[in-house]
């Protein structure tokens, strides 16, 4: 082997050339509905980070594997270049944010190609250019005529640090941090832009069980982030204010509601805080919604029950809040946990209305009173029965929902999202400019189609939004009646950006559209896309909403624009995420510049399945090096003409031994099962199989006289099925081999192999040979003269093939009603015993004549490893003391010394 390795960085960089000369990953823009492959695209922050290495090369080995199945691939690449980054850096450098985001760019651009990505780059986007955002302005005028656009005062997520609004989606986690800077996040009261997705909540929320390509976990996500709920509106009389309407999923449950709650920022309290010091206190300084228990304060309020007429103490409430339901509930100790905890802590009445239906007698009509639950520990919160409810006592909890809200006047069946309209507004700079006008006399006035884009003015150092302090560029006049007008300073949240780019490389260089419409049409939806599950409820939601939009109002015939997507696990060092905070940083570029891209990408896909995270190591990234090297070394051998050296058989001889049958059948099940696995995107385990049809060619070659024909195959599928991952050594290879054309063009391997077949041989094979070892190690056998594997008689065969279908609860009777097995007598007796005891592990195998011709094949591999001859032999062949050990799956051993 090469003490050196391959000169890696030669061989990729020629490679890079040929294929860029070559136009081999541009598609044209009459191919007929290519396989659409994308990784979410990057912030052009300055350099790739492992992350980014990890995204892009899942993406890159899936469109290669699908351009060798012969299929048009679109695999493009973009930049998400609008950010307040930029903004930040350019002030910090005195620079200006277009400037930084094109050098960081330029560097991205150039790492990508360094690590062999296949981009079709004809189609490159990058968003801060007027050529894209003018389509993101148009796009807001689209939705402002479909009516899905408002412009309201509202209370805002503001983050101090940023100085920007942040939409709903971009505060996290219960302590409320801003998701870029983790900085906590304030509210304030401001004009907003709002682009109204809860107009398609229903239909965001339904469609998510159809996108079957998806992980489970994001489609519970976004269905906890659009939060439906169906319950009731019901009206409580608050004392001094009138009724105040609270929504509630449980109103079978009213006839225990102890006591009314209603959130800091409720109206009402906000009326009591004037009045009341210790309300104010409470609102200002106590009220944590974020805390460990619910907290409040008593207003010294009552409400009426509408169902009972029963008046009950109001407080305010941390748990209570203003954008979750009504902003005020009823709330039933006995049934609800964080109610019981308020309950308790405040010495507020527990009153049980609902019973276990242990016995199942509750029904529509009313029934018998069942016990009531014990609460004094804990809320009973389970539907149930109804018990002490008037009339309604012996209901089922659905029933009396249904009779209690026809009933009780100012109840009404209602539904409730946690989902709110998405903010669009930002206060910086570096965005899309809103393409709106203030009018004093016509109010806010779209800007015409005609003048669009409404191009960004020169950068401005300052605090706050720059744009306030363009003077000159804000100055405009009214599209409507001509007048003096002042251009909107707000630019859009970037997300805008993300939301509709995937159609953009449709199309790139369309000028009077966003996208080619029919194009769209037959190469939309991305067939498969991978990202970070981070965008679960923002990147993804909101591009699910523009793509139904869209399919609204601009006739694009599908309506989700993802059909299978991937979230790609975390790269970690030391079981922690790489920051640059931490100091745990591993630069892509420095594992490129010591071990070349295809080391760094085979490392990466090998270790460990797409969706989960795995740990960087740099031990792991030396052996995968020095797996390309023995490769390398494999072939260039191969073409220098060492096996035909070696033994010199005709290349065209027709006879092949048992190695030879080995080997061409270990290269046909690595084909059936790498090509199952990269269809699956379980890319380990195709690797897996990949080096280990390496291992196996090798050992062939070290210890017999290769079949040429058989060794060549080897080689020649070993190479394809690496090509997707390793591509830059897989062209030398292939080359090397005599092949003509790019490997990333050749046809993948086939081969007509039954999968479970492969795995019964490959799992006898290795047992045998663990079996071997143990008895070599247990016995301290250090010369062994001859190894002897037996495999079992026929009957015992049939004996499993029988305890595996039987459902008897005697299974030796049934066994012993065959005769052939009947006629073993003891053995027989036995062996039942043991297929008895063993039935819920018992497996299919190989049947005797498959499991022998398995084991001569491979008889080799035990020769090899001992150094020692094997005999395979036949139960029928074999000294009966020897039979009598054997099972199907597990041949007997007999070791001569």
């Amino acid at each position: 082997m090469s003490q050196e390795g391959y000169d890696h960085a030669t061989v990729e960089e020629r490679w890079q050339e040929a294929w860029d000369d070559a136009d081999v990953y541009h598609v044209p823009d009459d191919a007929e509905d290519p396989t659409y492959v994308l990784g979410m695209y990057p912030y052009p922050s300055g350099k790739l980070h492992m992350g980014h290495v990890r995204n892009y090369t899942i993406t890159d080995a899936y469109a290669r594997y699908r351009r060798m199945q012969g299929d048009d691939v679109l695999h493009p690449m973009g930049w998400d270049a609008f950010g307040l980054p930029a903004e930040n850096a350019a002030k910090e450098r005195d620079t200006n944010p277009r400037d930084w985001t094109f050098d960081c760019i330029d560097t991205m651009r150039g790492q990508m190609k360094s690590m062999g990505f296949g981009y079709d780059w004809d189609r490159e986007v990058t968003t801060c250019t007027p050529d894209y955002y003018r389509w993101n302005q148009w796009l807001f005028r689209r939705f402002h005529e479909a009516g899905l656009v408002e412009r309201r005062d509202a209370e805002v997520n503001w983050c101090p640090s940023c100085e920007t609004v942040l939409a709903d989606e971009q505060v996290e986690g219960d302590a409320e941090l801003c998701w870029r800077c983790d900085t906590p996040v304030e509210t304030r009261e401001l004009d907003q832009w709002f682009l109204k997705i809860t107009e398609y909540a229903d239909e965001l929320l339904d469609a998510i069980d159809e996108l079957d390509g998806w992980p489970n976990s994001v489609r519970q996500m976004q269905r906890n982030w659009i939060g439906r709920q169906h319950g009731s509106e019901v009206d409580f009389e608050v004392e001094g204010h009138g009724p105040v309407t609270a929504f509630t999923t449980r109103i079978d449950t009213i006839h225990g509601a102890t006591f009314f709650a209603i959130a800091p920022d409720h109206s009402i309290a906000q009326e009591l805080a004037e009045a009341d010091d210790d309300v104010r206190r409470f609102v200002e300084e106590e009220a944590d919604p974020n805390g460990d228990e619910p907290n409040g304060v008593a207003t010294g309020l009552t409400a009426t029950n509408p169902a009972t007429g029963e008046e009950i103490p109001v407080f305010v409430a941390d748990f209570v809040l203003s954008d979750v339901g009504t902003g005020a509930l009823m709330a039933v100790p006995a049934h609800d946990e964080r109610d019981h905890a308020f309950a308790t802590k405040k010495g507020v009445e527990i009153r049980p209305v609902i019973a276990p239906d242990s016995d199942g007698e509750a029904d529509s009509d009313g029934g018998s009173d069942p016990d009531a639950p014990d609460v004094e520990e804990g809320a009973f919160t389970d539907d149930g029965v109804l018990i002490d409810s008037g009339d309604y006592s012996g209901l089922d909890s659905e029933t009396a929902r249904e009779r209690i809200t026809e009933d009780v006047e100012g109840a009404e069946s209602a539904t409730q999202y946690q989902l709110r309209d998405w903010g669009i507004s930002r206060q910086r700079y570096w965005g899309t400019p809103i393409p709106m006008v203030h009018c004093d006399d016509c109010g806010a006035v779209p800007v015409p189609e005609s003048d669009l884009p409404v191009e960004l003015p020169e950068f401005i150092n300052t605090t706050g939004n720059p744009l306030d302090a363009a003077e000159e560029w804000q100055s405009t006049t009214c599209p409507d009646c001509g007048g003096e007008a002042t251009r909107e300073t707000d630019t859009m949240d970037t997300f805008v950006d993300s939301s509709w780019y995937f159609l953009r490389y449709v199309s790139p260089g369309l000028d009077d559209a966003p996208f080619d419409l029919d194009r769209a049409n037959d190469w939309m939806p991305v067939d498969q896309y991978v990202g970070g599950i981070e965008h679960a409820v923002m990147h993804l939601l909101y591009s699910r909403f523009f793509t139904k939009v869209l399919a609204d109002e601009e006739g694009l015939e599908h309506r989700e624009p993802f059909t299978n997507l991937l979230a790609q696990g975390m790269v970690q060092l030391e079981g922690e995420k790489m920051s640059k905070s931490k100091g745990n940083v591993v630069s892509p570029q420095r594992i490129v510049d010591e071990y070349g891209a295809d080391t760094a990408r085979l490392f990466m896909m090998e270790a460990a399945q797409p969706e989960r995270d795995f740990d960087w190591s740099e031990e792991g990234v030396k052996s995968t090096h020095r797996f390309l090297t023995r490769l390398s070394d494999l072939v260039e051998g191969y073409a220098a003409g060492d096996v035909a050296l070696a033994g010199g058989r005709d290349a065209a001889a027709a006879d092949r031994d048992e190695i030879d049958d080995y080997v061409a059948d270990e290269t046909d099940a690595a084909v059936a099962i790498a090509g199952a696995e990269y269809d699956d995107l379980t890319f380990n385990v195709a690797l897996r199989e990949a080096q280990g049809l390496v291992r196996t060619l090798r050992s062939y070659r070290e210890f017999a006289d290769p079949h040429p024909a058989v060794f060549e195959r080897g080689l020649d599928v070993a190479v394809r099925l690496l090509a997707p991952v390793a591509p830059h050594l897989a062209e030398e290879l292939w080359e090397a081999l005599g092949r003509d054309g790019f490997v990333a063009e050749a046809e993948w391997p086939t081969a007509n192999v039954d999968r479970d077949t492969v795995e019964k041989r490959r799992r006898l094979v290795e047992n045998t040979r663990e079996d071997v070892r143990d008895i070599v190690d247990v016995a301290g056998i250090d010369d062994p003269e001859r190894i002897d594997v037996v495999v079992a008689p026929d009957w015992k065969y049939d004996a499993l093939s029988i305890a595996i279908d039987s459902d008897a609860d005697n299974l030796i009777s049934e066994l012993m009603g065959e005769s052939h097995i009947r006629e073993q007598g003891d053995a027989a007796a036995s062996y039942g015993q043991d297929l008895q005891a063993n039935r819920e592990a018992l497996r299919e195998t190989l049947d005797g004549d498959a499991e022998f011709d398995a084991l001569r094949a491979a008889a080799w591999l035990i020769e090899r490893e001992f150094d020692a001859p094997a005999r395979v032999e036949r139960a029928a062949d074999a000294d009966e003391s020897v039979v009598n050990k054997a099972d199907p799956g597990r041949p007997a051993i007999d070791i001569v010394e």
